[in-house]
């Protein structure tokens, strides 16, 4: 494992690819549907599902709070766009062409429709962790996630046939007693804690514990751990300086071990074989990959057009939003423990390796593309400092 984590980065950075993309297949290289050199245990699932809380936790502590409220709308645009977009494709490929029931085409569309921010080490690597752009991919993130989830708990709720009002202001009032807790608890330990633990040890362990309290409330009100992950970095942001020991350890621990589990853990789960077994399979799969694909970038495209921005922060939103990683398994897997009838589950093999090649696929696209878009947007701020050009800015020496 160590092996891989040190030689994967070094080899694809060589090819001029991003390393995110090197973890993944290495992952399916070694894997129990690979050469089945290393089994997916429970270590990796453990490991895996903290790296992902550790990427939307890094994304919301690194988040610049200040341009967050600058951009809290064209946040908002972006995450109804990007969520609606492929809502409505997604479910009418579903029902027209895939002829799934009306359940299983609206978890296909809830899959689709959410998206995980797995480029984003490749974002801090530039140096844009708090550019525009960025800032705006964040919020869409987490606005689309949150429908995404809310839908997920109708389409569960229809499933077992509990769809009463009742359920539905329960459920609400589970979130809002999360969020009380969250955002007006939170903060007040962090600050007393801070102020009499000066430990950096201790520091990093309140922080760890901070962000898995915040995960595993997050499910117990109905959401996923990854929502709560958000939300911690989101109350910590303002008590760890950018530039800190504290936040150094944070970084560090995650890039290096954590994140790159969950890297290789998603790579463990894809089966190419079964592609091959029928040619329904394959189908299924390209239907799939290309409704995943093509609904995230008319998003990011819309947006475009709404919020006449430049076409490298389109692409940085298409780069960012099209990666479908633990959310989208998270979705698949409550699937397949529904039943639409006595004995028959609301999701079938074939949609769950199709949903598995699409986490491939998308990851890989969503690498490429960020790695580009970062690339051009940090040169074109290199080349015009502050946002203006050197023709008009004014400089004093």
């Amino acid at each position: 494992m160590l092996c891989i984590v040190l030689f994967a980065p070094l080899i694809f950075n060589k090819l001029r690819l991003p390393h995110i993309i090197g973890m993944i297949l290495a992952g399916l290289l070694i894997g129990p549907k690979g050469l089945n050199i290393i089994e997916r245990d429970d270590s990796f699932e453990l490991f895996g599902k903290v790296g992902l809380y550790y990427i939307m936790f890094l994304a919301s502590l690194e988040m610049d709070l200040e341009g967050l409220k600058k951009n809290r709308t064209r946040g908002i645009i972006f995450g109804l766009i990007t969520f609606l977009i492929p809502m409505a494709i997604g479910y009418a490929v579903g029902e027209w062409v895939l002829k799934l029931p009306w359940q299983a085409s609206l978890l296909i569309s809830c899959i689709i429709s959410s998206h995980t921010l797995l480029a984003y080490p490749i974002v801090g690597r530039y140096g844009l962790s708090r550019h525009d752009c960025v800032t705006i991919a964040i919020a869409g993130t987490m606005i689309a996630l949150l429908l995404a989830l809310f839908t997920l708990a109708g389409i569960s709720a229809s499933a077992e046939g509990d769809v009463s009002a009742m359920f539905w202001v329960f459920f609400l009032l589970k979130c809002t007693v999360y969020c009380a807790i969250v955002f007006f608890v939170f903060p007040r330990f962090t600050r007393y804690f801070f102020k009499h633990n000066s430990d950096n040890v201790t520091q990093f362990t309140f922080v760890l514990v901070m962000l898995f309290l915040s995960a595993a409330l997050s499910e117990l009100a109905g959401l996923e751990g990854l929502f709560g992950a958000f939300l911690a970095g989101l109350v910590l942001n303002r008590y760890i300086p950018r530039v800190s020991p504290l936040m150094n350890r944070i970084e560090f621990v995650g890039n290096a071990l954590f994140i790159p589990y969950f890297l290789i853990s998603v790579g463990m789960l894809v089966n190419l074989r079964s592609m091959f077994d029928h040619r329904e399979a394959i189908f299924v799969v390209l239907v799939l990959v290309v409704t995943a694909t093509v609904t995230k970038w008319l998003g990011a495209w819309a947006t475009q057009m709404v919020l006449r921005m430049k076409a490298a922060e389109r692409r940085m939103l298409f780069g960012l939003s099209n990666a479908h990683a633990a959310g989208a398994l998270a979705m698949i897997m409550v699937g397949t423990q529904l039943e639409i009838e006595p004995g028959v589950v609301l999701i079938g093999d074939d949609i769950i390796n199709g949903v598995v090649l699409v986490i491939l696929v998308s990851c890989i696209i969503s690498s490429l593309v960020t790695e580009r878009a970062a690339r051009e947007i940090a040169l074109a701020d290199t080349s015009t400092p502050n946002g203006t050009d050197r023709a008009d800015g004014k400089i004093m020496v």
